[in-house]
């Protein structure tokens, strides 16, 4: 019998995180412009992208039948509505973590399940403090590449770590898969995670 559970996103972190849940999946590849509307707030937005990959994701297969696709995206917002999506260049990344300096910032997950029998979705959203950086820690940080790719130029299970002077809420969320809320949408969908 294949899984019913897919996982809309080609996120390494994604396939770990889900993993660690112990739910069995397929990754889908879906392309999903993530663009935001104007006027659109950030929690709106980060909701929509995360629905709209996980509806890519059910339309994407042949046979949908009792298939249940999951969709997730997460940003790093600044001041309640400056999201700070993946650093296109070196100069973007160092941008990013001047303005994140010395601050705290909001990091919002959400996670949808999709599937035949509806929608349900859940938010995550935390508050992480970076410590005051200087423009050697920015340049060295950077130079490591680890901020390609990440929303707010950091990645919070790397070296980006070092940088996180207080988190408030989810670990997992901040890396990309909000896993109590994640495993909580999985049971509502029929699926129990961890066995």
């Amino acid at each position: 019998m294949s899984p019913r559970l897919y996982l809309a996103s080609q996120s390494p972190r994604r396939h770990q995180l889900l993993e660690q849940l112990g739910a069995d999946f397929v990754v889908l590849d879906v392309d999903v412009p993530e663009q935001r509307a104007p006027g659109e707030s950030p929690h709106d937005y980060v909701s929509r992208v995360a629905r709209d990959k996980a509806r890519a994701g059910l339309a994407a297969l042949a046979h949908a039948g009792d298939a249940l696709v999951l969709g997730a995206d997460t940003e790093v917002v600044l001041d309640d509505d400056e999201v700070f999506g993946k650093p296109r260049d070196a100069a973007d990344a160092a941008a990013m973590l001047r303005r994140l300096s010395g601050r705290t910032h909001a990091v919002v997950s959400a996670v949808w399940l999709v599937g035949s029998g509806g929608e349900r979705c859940e938010v995550c959203v935390s508050q992480v403090r970076f410590a005051t950086l200087d423009e050697p820690a920015i340049a060295a940080y950077v130079a490591t590449g680890e901020p390609f790719g990440k929303a707010g130029a950091y990645a919070i299970q790397g070296r980006g770590a070092a940088m996180v002077e207080h988190l408030d809420g989810s670990y997992s969320g901040v890396m990309g898969l909000p896993l109590f809320e994640t495993a909580r949408l999985l049971r509502r969908g029929g699926i129990s995670p961890a066995g």
